[in-house]
């Protein structure tokens, strides 16, 4: 970085130096070496920008700015016919089309050039191997969800995060919302594309593209991914059960929380903290630390005491992920805060049943 930034210092002296010695423009040589720096400073701080490009912004917007100028030639062959040769005018309008549709077609070949596949076009670019699949479209849920930024954190995403200009327009609606807990939900979302937009580890775009006479969010969001091919990242259940039948790719984070939930396997013994009763009777329901659903049998009467039990089955659904088994007082021990000895096993505890009511407690359940 050092010799680069040598290098910089002294192409930035050699202009001026020979903007000294030439004196462009005719002018003097104390007003020709500021003009030459200047010059040097604005092609270092071009190339500075060049260099944050991807390879295929640079290809989007050559090509951009190359139809623009084509574009431009051909308006003013038809504007010479139409006004007098040689006037200032007529110069005036071709310089102002030069400008004007280079210009147009730098900033949108640049824009749109994310979306260029170069291993299509071989030799050179035959290894490019990032395509649409490397696009992932956001789609409002997910944003306000806010586990999505800490995903990206992790690393696990790559390539760029595209966030369509409706799905704003949604966030920004939900935020401006007369409902207090809706307008919450919309500035956490918009809070979070903040928090997403100054990491380093993804590109994140904004794209223009509508799709005027598809009304419902959702439908937008698909027919996008099926213009560029890429998939979308929710974790709104219908989305996903509509994408997939309209042939486009889902990433749902519920899906990805529930495939690193912890493995129980039937016969495991755990601990946990009955919370409330079940449906069943005499079943008591428990909760992990990830939210994931215990139903124990025979625990009706542990309410807000943590037992072990004994894993029985699981059930894994797309919703997300039950654990069911039962508590035995005869095995499994009562943890109860209050009292020394509550690593002891319950049967092994000699007290009266009036001393400790709970530890006569027990029940059956049936997962359900």
């Amino acid at each position: 970085m050092n010799s680069l930034f040598i290098f910089r210092v002294l192409f930035i002296l050699l202009l001026a130096t020979a903007a000294w010695f030439l004196q462009p423009f005719n002018l003097p040589a104390p007003y020709a070496a500021p003009v030459g720096l200047v010059c040097g400073l604005a092609i270092v701080f071009f190339e500075i920008e060049v260099r944050k490009t991807t390879l295929k912004r640079l290809f989007g917007a050559a090509f951009g700015s190359i139809l623009g100028i084509i574009g431009a030639y051909f308006v003013s062959l038809i504007l010479a016919r139409a006004v007098p040769a040689n006037s200032a005018t007529l110069s005036f309008l071709e310089i102002l089309l030069l400008l004007w549709m280079g210009y147009v077609g730098l900033v949108v070949g640049a824009s749109k050039g994310e979306m260029l596949n170069l291993g299509a076009l071989g030799g050179l670019f035959g290894g490019e191997q990032v395509s649409g699949q490397s696009f992932k479209i956001l789609d409002t849920s997910v944003i306000i969800d806010g586990r999505i930024a800490d995903i990206v954190e992790t690393g696990f995403l790559d390539g760029t995060l595209v966030i369509p200009q409706f799905v704003l327009r949604e966030l920004q609606l939900v935020a401006d919302s007369a409902d207090s807990l809706k307008r919450n939900r919309g500035r956490r979302g918009l809070d979070i594309l903040q928090k997403i937009q100054k990491m380093t580890q993804l590109n994140v775009q904004i794209l223009e593209d509508d799709f005027p006479n598809v009304h419902e969010v959702d439908m937008k969001l698909i027919e996008l991914a099926k213009v560029y091919n890429c998939k979308i990242v929710t974790n709104d259940f219908n989305l996903n059960k509509v994408a997939q039948l309209h042939g486009v790719e889902v990433l749902n984070i519920n899906e990805l929380a529930n495939a690193l939930k912890p493995i129980v396997l039937p016969g495991e013994t755990m601990r946990v903290f009955i919370l409330k009763e079940g449906k069943e009777y005499n079943q008591g329901v428990a909760y992990l630390d990830d939210g994931t659903m215990v139903v124990v049998d025979n625990a009706k009467k542990m309410i807000s005491r943590t037992i072990d039990i004994s894993v029985t089955s699981v059930l894994q659904t797309t919703a997300g992920k039950m654990i069911f088994g039962r508590f035995d007082e005869r095995v499994h021990a009562v943890h109860d805060k209050s009292q020394a000895h509550s690593d002891r096993p319950a049967p092994q505890r000699e007290q009266p049943s009036s001393a400790h009511p709970a530890e006569t407690r027990g029940s059956g359940v049936t997962a359900g």
